[in-house]
């Protein structure tokens, strides 16, 4: 009788941790499958963003009065020059003119060993596209210089006539190499199943299934591959969002590529999902155990009570009592790690809706962006022999402001890898200054400076930093839109080998709230319109980059005094060296 209950206790402690394994293995395989989602979404907008950012440049180099002239074979020497000045300006890999036949008549890298010179491209679908009046588009292997390449052709017209057609190539080595670095398992397919791009380089060039002829003949007439055999990659599709790939399953999450009837992959093993479902498996084990373990000792000691005398019976309660109590410290331990893994929880969640609004408007300002700086340069072409305009390299700049701007909010999903340099904090300051001075005077605002006499220098970078300054000083100004006195103090100094830099201003104050408070993401006290609450989020991140930290102190109204708020960065001391800043 007794042998037959362990074994029911053994089956059903079985049955209870097969249920919770398999019911854990799905909550986190679906967990995962979220984060891969937002992984995904990001790659496809940085993909989108490099292929379309030069989208315009073909049509405005069509309308350049050089090109239009080159077409002709006239000075085509001097249009060389020019083209690779464009393709050094632009970092493009390489800009050409062909004319009707397909011949190369001007090249941006006419003076290297392998140039585009009188080669002949009209087998390329891109030039029978544009020769036809329309925007030609294509991805290949490089016919002369044998490297891939994303192709752009516009055609060239004369007297409402095509006269040749303009291209640009785009090289993608760079992003394949960033790909590369993640560590991800991320790869775009044409719509053949043809693998173009891939952070693994074995699997370029491979296909999903096998080609039928009229698809491979369709290739090989383009030259698109050249010489690659364009073998399947052992690619199988299994269940949803899994498939098998040489034999290995993966969890498989793809989005498409707009325009291009391409498809972005991004695989991963199942391996984390397990190993977490397993450890609640031992978890739930452990729990079982020591239930089972508390259960057969209060069972030993209520025999023993039965059997001995009542002073052995008060050593066995006190003994139970101590059991139990030490299983209330353990609850209440198990009860703050639970605490304290739903924070970490709801703080992931946040970071991950941040990643995907990052990845949104990075691509939704991308292309406006790039269309702005090809206007500008398409401005400059027509204006050249007026000279350089002070309005057109104020825009420039501008422009070049917003891009980097938009690339600081990719860290978010996946931090860069910033290039550092010594800096003089002082000069942050006033880059900082420059930019928001206009703020400044047009609120009312009276700005105090007290700076170090000397250089107080720092390892950083220049754009974050002054993103950073730039950000407290116009949420201080922000602040005291409603404030009688209005005015900021600015003090920088060195204290303890750390670089202060505060920012006081007489506004509303922070109230109650803490720095972690006012540094989560979507945290804002502004009106609906007037602020996403990211702004302190970046300016924590930017300054833990490197190695800093925000504090911030409330002012209360003290003896008559302005109240308000002052916010400090704390920042590493670099031994003075030569000043880049």
């Amino acid at each position: 009788m007794r042998n037959r209950w362990v074994v029911i206790a053994i089956v059903l402690s079985l049955l209870v941790m097969s249920f919770i394994y398999f019911a854990s293995y799905g909550f986190f395989k679906t967990e995962e499958l979220q984060k891969q989602e937002a992984r995904v979404s990001l790659y496809r907008s940085t993909l989108v963003n490099a292929l379309e950012r030069y989208q315009f440049l073909p049509f405005i180099l069509s309308k350049d009065p050089f090109v239009i002239a080159g077409a002709t074979g006239k000075d085509l020497p001097g249009l060389n020059l020019r083209l690779k000045t464009f393709v050094k300006q632009q970092g493009l890999e390489a800009i050409y003119l062909m004319n009707k036949e397909g011949v190369t008549v001007a090249a941006s890298n006419f003076d290297k060993p392998l140039n585009f010179i009188g080669q002949n491209y009209s087998f390329r679908p891109y030039f029978k596209t544009a020769l036809r009046g329309s925007e030609g588009t294509f991805f290949g292997i490089g016919a002369t210089t044998s490297r891939p390449g994303y192709f752009i052709a516009r055609p060239v017209y004369i007297e409402k006539k095509v006269a040749g057609v303009i291209a640009i190539k785009l090289g993608l080595t760079g992003l394949q190499e960033t790909w590369r670095k993640s560590g991800e398992n991320v790869f775009v397919s044409n719509k053949q199943g043809v693998i173009v791009l891939s952070s693994n380089q074995d699997m370029l060039y491979k296909t999903l299934s096998p080609l039928d002829d009229i698809s491979r003949n369709k290739i090989i007439a383009g030259k698109q591959f050249l010489n690659q055999p364009l073998s399947p990659l052992g690619w199988k599709v299994g269940e949803k969002n899994e498939v098998i790939l040489n034999g290995k399953p993966f969890m498989h999450v793809s989005a498409p590529i707009s325009k291009r009837a391409w498809q972005l992959h991004y695989l991963a093993t199942e391996d984390r999902v397990q190993e977490r479902a397993s450890f609640v498996v031992i978890i739930g084990a452990i729990a079982v155990s020591v239930w089972m373990t508390i259960f057969a000792t209060i069972r030993s000691k209520r025999i023993r009570i039965a059997l001995e005398a009542s002073q052995k019976d008060r050593q066995s309660l006190q003994k139970v009592n101590k059991n139990l109590e030490q299983e209330i410290v353990e609850r209440r331990m198990a009860e703050k790690r639970l605490k304290k893994a739903q924070e970490d929880l709801a703080q992931a969640s946040k970071l991950a809706a941040l990643g995907q609004l990052s990845a949104s408007v990075t691509h939704e300002l991308g292309q406006p962006i790039a269309a702005m700086r090809n206007y500008l340069v398409a401005y400059e072409l027509e204006n050249e022999a007026e000279g350089p305009s002070i309005t057109i390299d104020r825009l420039n700049a501008i422009v070049l402001r917003m891009e980097n701007i938009t690339k600081q909010l990719r860290f978010f999903a996946e931090p860069g890898n910033n290039q550092l340099e010594e800096l003089d904090l002082r000069n942050i300051f006033k880059g900082a200054r420059d930019i928001i001075a206009h703020n400044i005077t047009s609120s009312g605002v009276d700005l105090n400076v007290e700076i170090s006499q000397s250089p107080i220098i720092i390892e950083g970078n220049r754009l974050r930093l002054e993103q950073v300054l730039i950000n407290l000083i116009s949420n201080s100004i922000l602040a005291m839109e409603n404030s009688t006195v209005k005015k900021i103090d600015i003090l920088m100094k060195e204290e303890n080998e750390n670089a202060i830099l505060a920012v006081k201003d007489t506004g509303c104050g922070v109230a109650n709230r803490t720095i972690e408070e006012l540094q989560e993401p979507f945290h804002t006290t502004r009106e609906s319109g007037q602020g996403m609450g990211l702004g302190l989020a970046i300016s924590a991140a930017i300054i833990k980059e490197h190695h800093g930290k925000i504090e911030v102190q409330n002012i209360e109204v003290q003896n008559n005094e302005e109240c308000g708020a002052c916010f400090s960065l704390m920042l590493p001391i670099k031994k003075k060296k030569k000043i880049h800043g």
